[in-house]
């Protein structure tokens, strides 16, 4: 019969290490697994900085939002560490929404106040400001690297176990709960850190030992797999018993640019294009943010090239790098574009960019965070441990089966 749990979580990246600290937080007995070791770089979830950008305008959105900021200050009360950076966040562009965005935010209780962008330029020099700025102070840079082992740290202080290098090689859909076959290197259990997956392989990131094999048996799963989620719920979809969502893996690749002003105060941003020649090479909306010992970090929003997560390369697509570095030539001067260092991260996304935060039977399931997630961490969490405990519903707009396959 194997090991009989309660609630597994499979995959210990951010999403993951969320939902088992919310779940213990209610008293449940909960199990993490995570394939790879604390701080590998094969997933979504690794690096120092990412950007808390506050410009949503959808009410589901905003309600989250102003959930996450509240959640943070917890986090950082009850760790002890220093997760968020409250440098602002500044959008601009040809974006008609930002008017939308700024009604939303000041009716909700977060700020958000309108520049021109002559006086975007005199506050934050390193940045060439178009057309309309959206000035948001409450948004800021989260740290990755700190706040996952936060996570888990304050799960395992109340009953959480956290199993890193335990792959899930099979999940099978019963009755009365799942059964899971997992792989153990060697060495790979307890301890605690950052994570990306629960299932899949590696190539070009970190190597895994062989090691035993195991079953277990659990009452439920929450799967927050990131990329390897698909391949994950494929078998248990093939039996029928699962629908699974749509899910595009593409492998990103932003780059760290060397600060040539060493004068100039950085915002996180948000460049987003309009018509016209001035964006005829743009692949997307640019996103940036200074990582403190490393640079302004720009990249291209869930435009890198579609991969396998076990077979990426973790080398940038010279095309989108060299289209990058003429974007921060024109539009970041406190930069020199020819000085930078490439970075490989996975993006994992629905066909409308909304998140997947369902139950089917007894799988929970989160996906689809890529590019915008990590901001609601801990409130995608508390979404997670709600379906997992019966609490409420996730809103509808999260649904798994708005990009489920038609059924045969």
């Amino acid at each position: 019969m194997g090991t009989l749990l309660d609630t597994v979580v499979i995959g210990g990246g951010a999403m993951g290490s969320a939902a088992a600290w919310a779940l213990a937080r209610r008293g449940r007995q909960v199990t993490l697994l995570e394939q790879f070791g604390p701080g590998h770089h094969n997933g979504a979830s690794h690096g120092s900085t990412r950007n808390l950008n506050p410009g949503y305008y959808r009410p589901e959105y905003v309600a989250m939002l102003a959930e996450a900021l509240a959640l943070w200050d917890e986090l950082e009360q009850d760790s002890g560490e220093r997760l968020l950076t409250r440098t602002g966040i500044v959008n601009h562009g040809p974006d008609p929404r930002l008017p939308l965005v700024q009604a939303a935010l000041t009716e909700a209780g977060i700020r958000a106040e309108p520049l021109r962008p002559e006086e975007a330029a005199e506050r934050w020099r390193g940045i060439r400001f178009d057309q309309q700025v959206l000035y948001m102070p409450d948004g800021g840079q989260l740290n990755p690297e700190a706040a996952l082992p936060a996570f888990q740290r304050l799960a395992a202080a109340r009953g959480a176990e956290i199993r890193h290098h335990t792959r899930v090689v099979d999940l099978e859909i019963m009755d009365d709960g799942v059964r899971l076959t997992l792989e153990n290197a060697d060495g790979g259990t307890g301890g605690s850190g950052t994570g990306g997956s629960g299932t899949g392989g590696s190539a070009g990131g970190e190597p895994r030992a062989a090691g035993t094999t195991e079953v277990v048996t659990a009452g439920q799963a929450v799967v927050t797999a990131g990329a390897w989620t698909a391949k994950l719920l494929a078998r248990a979809a093939g039996s029928g018993k699962l629908r699974i969502p749509r899910l595009r893996v593409t492998q990103e690749q932003p780059a760290h640019f060397r600060v040539s002003d060493d004068g100039a105060v950085w915002p996180g941003f948000n460049h987003t294009p309009g018509p016209g020649p001035d964006y005829k090479d743009w692949y997307s909306p640019v996103y940036g943010m200074q990582t403190p010992g490393e640079g302004i970090k720009a990249g291209w929003h869930g435009v890198g090239p579609v991969v396998d997560p076990d077979r990426r390369s973790f080398l940038p697509e010279p095309v989108q790098l060299a289209a990058l570095q003429d974007y921060a030539r024109a539009w970041l001067p406190g930069v020199d574009a020819d000085s930078f260092e490439a970075i490989s991260c996975t993006y994992t996304t629905t066909p409308d960019e909304d998140f997947v935060l369902d139950r089917i039977g007894p799988i929970v399931i989160g996906a689809g965070f890529s590019g915008h997630g990590f901001k609601f961490t801990p409130v995608v969490g508390r979404i997670l441990a709600d379906l997992a405990t019966g609490t409420r519903p996730a809103p509808q707009i999260f649904s798994a089966s708005r990009h489920a396959p038609a059924s045969r």
